[in-house]
């Protein structure tokens, strides 16, 4: 195949021809050529008189990448055999050749079928061989021409050829569009630097509207594809409408790029005029002896760095950075990062704290007064003031340092005082108290901070706390530690394990410091609702202490001691005036609230004050005393009762349990229920996987015990059984309902309801044994606020028992059950009894035959 174009070791040709200028050449020029890198027009003349002639035969040279249009002389190159063959036998002639462009630039050996019809007659005028043996061309441009069909394709391609001329019409639109061609022309000569402005001169001195499309395509940089087009128009004027366009849109693209350049030139020169102004008022106000504003600055920071007492390593690191920011600018991008970063540092309470002479008895009247009972938390609280006392007095007389800070963990249901108690135990230590609340952190830099290298970095809100505080030796109150999140950010619990593990916090380094910051006296507090959602590492870092929920008693003296007295003040009513009796209070606490806490007993107790004060500020009469009517009055009916614990277990099929929940623990009623069937059964309430496994072993325990219970054996076969746990919008989980299940069952089957005083909990095993549980102070707080008075808990759960009020003990019956034996014969009423077993074996439930008295405890 021909190739014209440079030779591999060399770029495109025509890419470097594009970027030649085309100057006119002289009439007489002949068989003269320019130079290779330099093309040239030629006047309509054909040499070697071939102009009368309309169809001819010539070999034809594909070419590949570029086009050559008529009346231009461009410069090619040729390294095939097949190429150089053709140019020698036509330079042997008349030296005359039709180019035509091919249609794959990549393809070697293009036939007849891979190139186009439409290109242009040329003369080949000049001929160098170079050492590589491929040979540079000059060829001119003579006419266009249409190829009819080939005639040969060995040893090179040859074809028949017929002139194509262009329909040239004088009109007011040509004119007018080749006076825009040349307009535009000079525009795009003046932004290009490549091309001299004699190409301007000879486009004006051109007045053929054909010659000068030619003339300014050629100089112009366009695709083969886009060259060929201009090529293939007939019309001038359609030539002059297509180059038009072609060099307006590279006028927007040249001026565009040359406003960038110009913007980008004049910014540089500002910034290089400014440095060397602020360089010459450096040097004046060298020479004057004045000091500039960044210079007052510097002074002011290096003095804070003196006057802070930081650690070697923070005054180290900030002396460096202040260094760095004496030789910068003010208006420099890095001047403000820097300087918060020293701001930072110095304003840490590094060696700042506020503990004073620790006095015990003090510290205990504060707690008491804060705080009813929780005698176990201001133990705790008291054996640490006492140890560090004690501490503090050997590090005095031996020069030692006080031991590191306990970590404690507040554990309980919302409205039992655990971010209060913290607020009391900074009180009594004399300490300040911050508080970060962790409920919905996903971001571990939110622990740690951002890194500098960051727009807007911050310190974490650990280090930002500390600061707020204004002491290194603050109580931290970690709020709500179990229910931090983790996502693609980090694990923000992760980063609590250095925080709060005595042993590293020490050093503690924030991202954004990058210095140790010792953290060791910070007395870190954190609370929560639950234990379960705090990971295993972070949980043991931490001492676990229970603030379980109150009974009515505790809640009706917290309503006496503090909650009224605070509301009759937050409401501008005088304490001295009314009596709030304690059957009212009972009443309120009965009737309109059911938690552990007490934060609905505060908000109703403020409802009543809002009644009374809305009552004065109207005039009208107001009791002094407030007993069940005037709470009624006060709050309307009551929104909980007791009475339904008879509605629902009225019927066979249904028994009590008690659970723990966020809140605290609350009773649900198990149900189940039979319907003719094939032996399916069927869970419902929003149960999780293990209180469906506890299901299925209570149903497994029933059909192996049929026959003790009185039962067909087969009843299984012919029903369908249905257990649902009421409540279906709120998840449930857990092996604690296992013995209720088998309750509710053994209710169904036999048609004997079950006691409906009598609540339970516990995990069944298939062979009938009652394992432990946990939560049993909850869940036993829960069933007396609901009416329960037998409460059936695990054997194995007796030491639970001495951590319930004294109340519960008084109020309440407590049955340890260690086999299902002793929970069916303490739920089911006493006309209950089951058959013996073949052969004389006890049968379950027959108690007073075969067994020891199920244990209780009251």
């Amino acid at each position: 195949m021909t190739m014209f174009h440079d030779d591999p070791t060399q770029g495109p040709l025509d890419q470097a021809v594009e970027e030649e200028p085309v100057t006119e050449p002289s009439p007489t020029s002949g068989d003269e050529t320019a130079p290779a890198a330099q093309a040239d027009t030629v006047g309509t003349d054909e040499p070697g008189g071939e102009s009368s002639r309309t169809v001819r035969v010539l070999p034809v040279l594909p070419l590949r990448g570029t086009v050559v249009f008529p009346l231009t002389v461009v410069p090619l190159a040729a390294a095939q055999p097949r190429s150089l063959r053709l140019i020698d036998d036509v330079m042997s002639g008349d030296r005359t050749v039709a180019l035509v462009l091919q249609k794959d630039a990549e393809q070697e050996g293009a036939g007849p079928d891979d190139v186009l019809r439409v290109g242009t007659i040329a003369t080949i005028h000049q001929m160098m061989r170079v050492p590589d043996g491929s040979v540079r061309l000059a060829v001119q441009g003579l006419e266009r021409m249409r190829i009819s069909e080939f005639v040969g394709e060995e040893p090179y391609l040859t074809a028949r050829v017929e002139h194509a001329p262009e329909t040239v019409a004088e009109s007011v639109e040509v004119q007018a569009l080749t006076r825009n061609t040349l307009e535009l022309f000079q525009r795009l000569v003046s932004l290009v630097s490549h091309l001299p402005d004699e190409l301007v001169t000879a486009a004006l001195n051109v007045d053929d509207p054909r010659h000068l499309v030619y003339l300014v395509a050629t100089n112009l940089r366009m695709e083969a594809e886009e060259r060929q087009h201009l090529l293939e128009l007939d019309s001038v004027q359609e030539k002059l409408t297509t180059l038009n366009t072609f060099i307006a849109k590279e006028l927007d693209v040249l001026e565009l790029g040359k406003k960038i350049q110009t913007d980008v030139q004049e910014e540089l020169s500002k910034t290089q005029r400014e440095y060397y102004l602020r360089e010459q008022l450096k040097a004046i106000q060298k020479e004057l002896g004045e000091g500039g504003e960044g210079d007052a600055e510097i002074a002011e920071l290096r003095a804070k760095i003196d006057e802070a007492g930081l650690p070697e390593e923070a005054a180290r690191e900030a002396r460096r950075e202040l260094d760095r920011l004496s030789k910068l600018p003010p208006a420099a991008a890095e001047y403000g990062v820097i300087k918060t970063y020293v701001d930072w540092l110095t304003t840490l309470p590094w060696n700042k704290s506020t503990e004073g002479e620790i006095d015990i008895p003090r510290s205990r009247q504060v707690l008491d007064d804060d705080h009813y009972d929780l005698e176990k938390i201001k133990d705790r609280i008291l054996e640490y003031l006492a140890v560090r006392k004690l501490k503090q007095q050997i590090a005095g007389e031996e020069g030692a340092a006080p031991g590191r800070e306990p970590i404690l963990c507040f554990v309980g249901p919302p409205g039992v005082g655990k971010t209060s108690l913290a607020q009391s135990i900074a009180r009594a230590l004399g300490r300040e108290l911050t508080r970060m609340s962790l409920g919905g952190v996903r971001d571990e830099a939110e622990i740690r901070g951002h890194r500098r290298t960051y727009v807007g970095a911050m310190p974490g809100r650990i280090i930002q706390a500390i600061r707020r505080a204004g002491t290194n030796d603050p109580v931290f109150v970690l709020d709500e530690v179990d229910k931090i999140g983790n996502d693609w950010r980090g694990d923000p619990s992760s980063a609590l394990l250095e925080v709060l593990d005595p042993e590293q916090n020490n050093s503690f380094r924030d991202h954004y410091l990058d210095v140790a910051f010792d953290l060791s006296r910070v007395m870190f507090i954190a609370t929560a609702n639950l234990l379960d959602p705090i990971p295993a590492p972070l949980r043991d870092r931490m001492e676990i202490l229970d603030l379980s929920g109150y009974t009515d008693e505790d809640k009706l003296h917290i309503a006496h001691r503090y909650l009224v007295p605070k509301q009759l003040k937050a409401h501008g009513l005088p304490e001295d005036r009314y009596e709030w009796t304690d059957a009212g209070l009972l009443s309120l606490i009965q009737g309109y609230t059911r938690e552990a806490g007490v934060r609905n007993l505060e908000r109703e107790i403020g409802t009543v004050c809002r009644k009374i004060a809305t009552r004065i500020a109207e005039g009208r009469e107001v009791a002094t005393s407030f007993g069940p009517e005037e709470m009624r009055d006060f709050l309307g009916r009551p929104r909980f009762f007791y009475e339904e614990l008879a509605a629902r277990t009225s019927q066979p099929g249904v028994a009590i349990g008690v659970g723990v929940t966020g809140v605290g623990g609350d009773i649900m009623f198990l149900e189940a229920t039979r319907m003719p069937g094939k032996g399916s059964m069927t869970v419902t309430g929003q149960l999780g996987d293990v209180m469906r496994e506890s299901a299925q072993a209570a149903l497994s325990f029933v059909r192996s015990r049929a026959k003790d219970l009185g039962l067909d054996p087969d009843f299984y076969q012919s029903s369908d059984l249905h257990i649902h746990v009421p409540a279906g919008a709120i998840p449930k989980d857990g092996p604690s309902a296992g013995v209720g299940m088998t309750t509710a069952l053994v209710s169904l089957l036999t048609g004997i309801p079950v006691r409906e005083d009598v609540a339970m909990t516990g995990e069944i095993t298939l062979r009938g044994q009652v394992l432990p549980v946990g939560g049993i102070k909850e869940k036993a707080l829960a069933a007396r606020r609901a009416g329960i008075t037998t409460f059936v808990l695990p054997q194995r759960n007796e030491v639970d028992l001495d951590d319930l009020p004294k109340e519960l003990h008084e109020e309440m019956t407590f049955v340890l059950a260690s086999t299902m034996d002793d929970v069916l014969a303490a739920a089911m009423p006493d006309e209950f009894r089951m058959t013996q077993r073949p052969g004389g074996a006890p049968a379950i439930g027959d108690q007073a035959a075969t067994r020891e008295p199920v244990a209780a405890r009251t």
